[in-house]
């Protein structure tokens, strides 16, 4: 009987241990600014995976990016440096071992090279395998990304929002139903905020037979509604056919940098 109780205690606390280890492995990562950020420029970071990040985060990538910050959502420490995983304080995420390299990290640090006196507040709240109905106003996603952009424009303004979602799309019934969708959360998104300007950019899906449509419709976006962008997946790979492989996800986020740059010209020239 001792024996059969000590196995189950050695067990128990080898579980412990590896969940521990686990937390620390992502968690040490975190580095908590002197003084809480003020007057920065927020970027709300949502979608499903290729967003989250599934991409390996490789050695070159485990920096922290200067003068940019990750809203946590803590009232006591609401940010701490940017550090991969980005989407690792996503309230909505799928399990911490899931998440890897976003785009959002080479975007943010393309936008903190290009203003260098600017400091950048990204929201990620990201969550894999969601089609595009599971993001429209009232859901629980849109309600936990409102809600987390709301909490951090205490330190800043929002500045523009990033989306790359649509593998769950990609069939000819949703497909023809998408970009009227995208509107209904573009348009929510800018009154929730009270900025009919707020830049939005979209990306393109890994282009294969299957989502060549889709690809080809969200090209159309720019003209569908006012002040978005999209953002080419052309010269990309993926790691399994679906989700961009690291050099890509690093490719894709540059691009969404240049494209949102290139918005918020447009609407200071205005």
């Amino acid at each position: 009987m001792n024996v059969f109780r000590n196995t189950l205690l050695f067990l128990l606390l080898l579980q412990i241990n590896q969940f521990v280890t686990a937390q620390i492995d992502v968690y040490e990562r975190d580095s908590i600014p002197a003084q809480t950020p003020k007057n920065l420029d927020i970027y709300l970071v949502i979608g499903q995976s290729n967003m989250a990040g599934r991409a390996t985060i490789r050695k070159k990538d485990k920096v922290i990016i200067e003068h940019s910050y990750l809203f946590k959502g803590d009232d006591t420490i609401p940010w701490s440096t940017t550090s991969n995983p980005l989407n690792r304080y996503s309230t909505v995420r799928k399990d911490i071992k899931m998440q890897g390299l976003s785009p959002a990290f080479s975007f943010v640090q393309s936008m903190a090279a290009d203003y260098p006196k600017n400091e950048i507040g990204l929201v990620m709240n990201a969550r894999g395998g969601t089609k595009i109905v599971q993001w429209l106003p009232g859901t629980k996603l849109y309600l936990e990304a409102i809600k987390q952009t709301h909490k951090s424009l205490k330190y800043g303004k929002l500045k523009g929002v990033i989306w790359h979602q649509g593998e769950g799309d990609s069939d000819p019934l949703r497909l023809d139903m998408y970009l009227g969708r995208l509107e209904i959360l573009i348009n929510a998104i800018r009154e929730e905020f009270d900025d009919p300007t707020i830049p939005f950019i979209a990306g393109q899906l890994y282009e294969n037979e299957d989502r060549h449509a889709f690809n080809e419709m969200i090209l159309q976006l720019p003209d569908f509604i006012k002040g978005t962008g999209v953002v080419s997946s052309k010269g990309t790979n993926t790691k399994d056919g679906t989700h961009f492989d690291s050099e890509s996800i690093v490719i894709m986020g540059h691009r969404y940098a240049a494209e949102m740059k290139k918005l918020q010209l447009e609407i200071k020239s205005k």
